[in-house]
C-alpha cells in the first residue's frame, strides 16, 4: 500500500499544478512507421485521421472489427512516409504485434514498423511555469501563436536536436521532449537548472495517474480495453467523421446514438476512500457496475473512480454506493472533465 499513499504524490501533484513538473517517461514505447504507403495503412488501422501533415500529431484508437480498442496512442507525422507511435510502457509487443498483424493481413508490403523505444529518451515537461523554463534553454519561439497545441517541432537544447511535441497527459500546459537517449541528461540537467527558481520538481508516474485520473484522461488495460469502444468510454471526438473507412468502422455506425453504457465519473467526498478496483456499485441496492480505476485526485481533494454504468444512472449530481472491503461508500456522479473543464490551462 505503501507506493500508493506516500507523500511525495501529493507534492509532485502540486507542483504539476501549481509550477512545473518534469517527468521521465522514457519507458514508453515507440514505434516508427515508414514506407511509401505507411500513411494509407494507418488511416486503415487508427479511427482517427493521423495523415495531417508533417509535424502534426494526432490522439487515435486502433480497433478491432467489433469496434473494440485494440490500443490508444499518439502518431506525430514527422515526414511524408514517416510516423512516429508513442504507447504505453508495457503495450510494445502488444501494439506493434497488432500493427505487424494488420499489415501482413491488409497486403502492405511497402510498410515498415520498427522499435526505436531504446533510441530515444521521453521527458514530459507539464505545468503553468513549462514554457517559461523551456524557453530558458532553447531559440526556438514556444509562444502559442508558434507553437500551438496538438504540433511537434524540432528544436535545440544545448545544441542537442530533439523532437518536441506540444501535447499532454495532466491537463496542463507543456510539452514531451523526445531525445536521443545518450544525450538525454544533460537535457534533463538543463530543465532542472532553468527551472530551479520556477518551481520545478521530477515528478513520477502515481503523480501522472493522480493528475490524469482528475482530467479523465483514458488508460488502455484502465478504463478502455478490446470489450469496450470509443463511444461508451467517452473518446467519439477522435473517431473521424470524414474517412470513408477504418477497421471496426460498420460495427460503430451500427451503435453510434445506441450506447446502453458509459465510462462515468464518480467522486468520494473523503480523498482517502480510495478503490482498488473491481468493487460493486450500488443504486437502491442493486449492482450496476464495477470499478475500472480510481485514485486520488490532490487538486479537487476528492477521491476520484470511473465506472461503466447503465446510460439511464449516469446523471450528473446522482448517487451511488461503493463497496470497499465491505462498506459501502458514497460517491457521486460528476460530469466530466473534472479539472478545467474549458481545457483552457492545456492550450494556454
Amino acid at each position: 500500500m505503501g507506493k500508493y499513499w506516500s507523500p511525495a504524490v501529493a507534492l509532485e501533484h502540486h507542483a504539476t499544478r501549481n509550477s512545473a513538473g518534469l517527468f521521465d517517461e522514457s519507458s514508453f514505447a515507440k514505434i516508427k512507421v515508414s514506407g511509401t504507403r505507411a500513411g494509407e495503412f494507418l488511416n486503415l488501422i487508427c479511427a482517427n485521421n493521423v495523415v495531417k501533415g508533417i509535424d502534426k500529431t494526432t490522439y487515435t484508437q486502433a480497433l478491432n472489427k467489433k469496434g473494440g480498442i485494440v490500443s490508444d496512442y499518439t502518431i506525430t507525422q514527422v515526414a511524408d512516409t514517416e510516423f512516429l507511435i508513442i504507447t504505453g510502457t508495457a503495450f510494445l509487443n502488444h501494439d506493434k504485434g497488432w500493427l505487424e498483424k494488420q499489415m501482413r493481413e491488409n497486403n502492405f508490403d511497402q510498410v515498415e514498423i520498427s522499435d526505436i523505444t531504446k533510441e530515444l529518451a521521453c521527458f514530459g515537461i507539464w505545468g503553468p511555469n513549462a514554457r517559461k523554463i523551456l524557453q530558458k534553454v532553447t531559440d526556438f519561439d514556444l509562444s502559442n501563436q508558434a507553437f500551438g497545441f496538438m504540433n511537434s517541432k524540432m528544436i535545440k537544447i544545448k545544441d542537442i536536436s530533439l523532437r518536441a511535441t506540444r501535447i499532454t497527459y495532466v491537463g496542463e500546459l507543456g510539452w514531451e521532449l523526445y531525445i536521443p537517449a545518450k544525450e538525454s541528461l544533460t537535457v534533463w540537467l538543463a530543465l532542472l537548472d532553468a527551472g530551479k527558481d520556477l518551481g520545478i520538481r521530477p515528478c513520477g508516474y502515481r503523480a501522472i495517474e493522480s493528475l490524469r485520473l482528475e482530467k479523465g484522461y483514458r488508460a488502455w488495460a484502465g478504463e478502455i480495453n478490446t470489450e469496450t469502444n470509443p463511444y461508451e468510454a467517452g473518446l467519439g471526438f477522435a473517431i473521424s467523421s470524414k474517412k470513408d473507412n477504418f477497421i471496426g468502422k460498420a460495427s460503430l455506425d451500427a451503435i453510434k446514438g445506441k450506447l446502453s453504457t458509459k465510462l462515468t465519473a464518480l467522486t468520494f467526498s473523503d480523498i482517502k476512500d480510495v478503490a482498488m478496483g473491481n468493487e460493486p456499485i450500488f443504486i437502491n441496492n442493486k449492482v450496476v457496475g464495477r470499478v475500472k480505476s480510481a485514485g486520488q485526485g490532490y487538486t479537487l481533494n476528492k477521491a476520484i473512480a470511473y465506472a461503466y454504468l447503465p446510460a439511464e444512472h449516469t446523471n450528473p449530481g446522482t448517487s451511488v454506493e461503493v463497496e470497499m472491503f465491505g462498506v459501502k461508500k458514497v460517491a457521486t456522479i460528476m460530469a466530466e472533465p473534472l479539472f478545467d473543464p474549458e481545457g483552457g490551462k492545456i492550450k494556454a
